[in-house]
């Protein structure tokens, strides 16, 4: 059984895509810490992110970078936290934070957004992920 990450990847589950590659899809988190708060992940489903080749660890790492620019470019924030905790969901992510605060990046503060306002913000950063990918 893949992880609820796989089932995204494959379209069984929705998700508010924010950036996609080859490899590589990010999308909101619908439990989020901050507003923005996006989800970095490899299409194939790998455990741990050190299981990750280097290859692969280095290419989901520059993915994060162009998202978490997007990201920093839609929703004002002081800057953009990257962390990665991996014991939610047996699949590689990196969690790409706007943060204001020390508290938007303890998983301890959760917002609420509700569903259109998700979609509208998806939109937004993946129009921001276009425009820095166009320039680069």
């Amino acid at each position: 059984m893949g992880s609820i990450f796989s089932k995204i990847v494959a379209g069984e589950i929705p998700c508010y895509r924010v950036a996609e590659d080859d490899k590589h899809l990010a999308f909101l988190d619908v439990n989020p810490n901050a507003e923005g708060h996006t989800l970095c992940i490899p299409k194939n489903e790998v455990d741990r992110l050190f299981d990750l080749s280097e290859e692969d660890y280095a290419a989901l790492l520059l993915f994060s970078r162009k998202v978490a620019l997007a990201l920093k470019k839609t929703v004002p924030c002081k800057r953009v936290g990257m962390t990665v905790i991996g014991l939610e969901v047996p699949h590689a992510h990196v969690h790409l934070i706007p943060l204001n605060t020390m508290e938007d990046a303890t998983f301890g503060k959760k917002v609420q957004i509700d569903p259109q306002a998700l979609q509208a913000l998806a939109e937004k950063i993946a129009a921001n992920t276009q425009e820095l990918r166009m320039r680069n």
